[in-house]
């Protein structure tokens, strides 16, 4: 089986950290933070939607240490440089700080809820989690700061809020207007589950994630983009667009919470049935095509957990494959590499389901295959990937994991 990353033995990081910024009498802590799937749910998180994530067992490593004086260090193993500051700075946002810019988007954020750091502090990062590839990488590294950064100043932040300080950190500092999922299942998520969110009320309920002999394998088209670059935003503002004609057009509705499109609070308090009745306000077929997706992708989300819940994991891979359908074209997030993999991963013996995950774009996607399987299913998608697109895809066959911990226990 192939991999889309090397994976780093983090027993080796405490050992590379005192190699880097030598001993002190302060202790040094490392944190983890996993890498996420959304199961199902895309695209419908900034809009009010219901998702349904789990964390797998894909890792981002923090290790920190107090230092003396108001020195802050940053250095990653993967990436070459190193970045100095210090506790009084007022950070903000410059290109060419690269990752930087995510742990100063924390520190700022905390400074303004009235968090003050006692001291400076060294960091070390390392990861197993491919950058860019659709599966948090960037969320993972925001949650696991603030934990890493909370715990070691005794701050004390709940985990919800570790994900929401993610989240403002993205829309502020990297302009980045996303929803809340991937930082609140980073944040909060136990192995063993997944986790049904409802983004408008942040209320959620574990639910086991129970695949008799099906594993989710997460297939990686390689392709980096990164979000503000690519049309995340564009299909974001097509969404306001969406729910300001609705709002606007004040069409009654049939029985449900709200009665009138006015009153609608986003676009996944729509049923179908509200949409179908009201769909004709949208004079633009591209932004009813954002709107329908976003309203029947919701329900999509119900069913998947209705259909683990019963056992039915057929039903499971049929509704990934609508998924994928709806968010290929009617939300056009997809492109020929996740299209591809997606496609003939359903193809093969073993695969019930396949979809694309997160943002889209390039990035990543999941399909679900038998245990027995899974070697001859990535032999087979590797090989037809790779004819058609020019290069190899990554493949990781994974399991659930907890959210964002301290791990220093691990080697005593």
């Amino acid at each position: 089986m192939t991999n889309s990353t090397i994976d780093f033995d983090v027993k080796n990081l405490l050992d590379e950290f005192n190699k880097l910024y030598g001993t002190s009498a302060h202790h040094v802590r490392v944190f983890s933070a996993p890498a996420r799937i959304n199961i199902i749910g895309e695209h419908i998180d900034y809009n009010g939607g219901k998702v349904f994530p789990a964390a797998i067992n894909k890792y981002l490593y923090i290790a920190m240490r107090k230092r003396n004086d108001a020195a802050i260090t940053y250095n990653d193993l993967k990436f070459p440089g190193t970045f100095s500051y210090t506790i009084h700075d007022a950070f903000s946002y410059k290109k060419e700080n690269d990752y930087a810019n995510y742990l100063n988007g924390i520190l700022s954020i905390l400074k303004r809820r009235g968090f003050s750091l006692s001291c400076g502090f060294d960091v070390l990062i390392a990861s197993n989690i491919p950058s860019a590839g659709g599966i948090s990488s960037s969320s993972a590294l925001e949650c696991c700061f603030a934990y890493a950064v909370s715990e070691t100043f005794n701050f004390a932040v709940a985990r919800k809020d570790i994900a929401l300080i993610g989240q403002q950190s993205e829309h502020e500092f990297m302009n980045v207007h996303c929803g809340i999922m991937d930082q609140f299942i980073i944040a909060t998520a136990k192995e063993h589950t997944a986790e049904l969110l409802d983004c408008a009320t942040l209320s959620y309920e574990y639910v086991p994630l129970q695949l008799g002999n099906y594993r989710f394998v997460v297939m990686d088209t390689k392709k980096q983009r990164r979000l503000a670059d690519s049309k995340y935003n564009e299909r974001r503002s097509e969404c306001e667009l969406g729910l300001e004609l609705l709002k606007k057009a004040a069409i009654p509705l049939p029985s449900g919470t709200y009665t009138n499109t006015k009153d609608i609070p986003n676009l996944c308090s729509l049923s179908v049935q509200q949409f179908d009745a009201c769909k004709d306000a949208i004079k633009d077929a591209i932004i009813c095509r954002r709107v329908k997706h976003c309203v029947t992708e919701n329900e999509r989300v119900l069913e998947t957990v209705s259909a683990l819940k019963a056992g039915n994991l057929q039903q499971l891979g049929m509704l990934l494959k609508e998924a994928h359908n709806s968010v290929r074209d009617d939300y056009e997030a997809t492109g020929i590499e996740l299209d591809t993999l997606v496609e003939s991963a359903i193809m093969q013996d073993g695969c019930i389901g396949a979809r694309m995950t997160g943002a889209g774009f390039g990035g990543c996607a999941i399909a679900l295959v038998h245990n027995d399987s899974i070697e001859k299913f990535i032999n087979a998608v590797q090989k037809i990937y790779t004819n058609a697109i020019g290069h190899d895809a990554g493949f990781i066959s994974c399991t659930t994991s907890d959210g964002v911990r301290e791990i220093t226990h691990t080697f005593h």
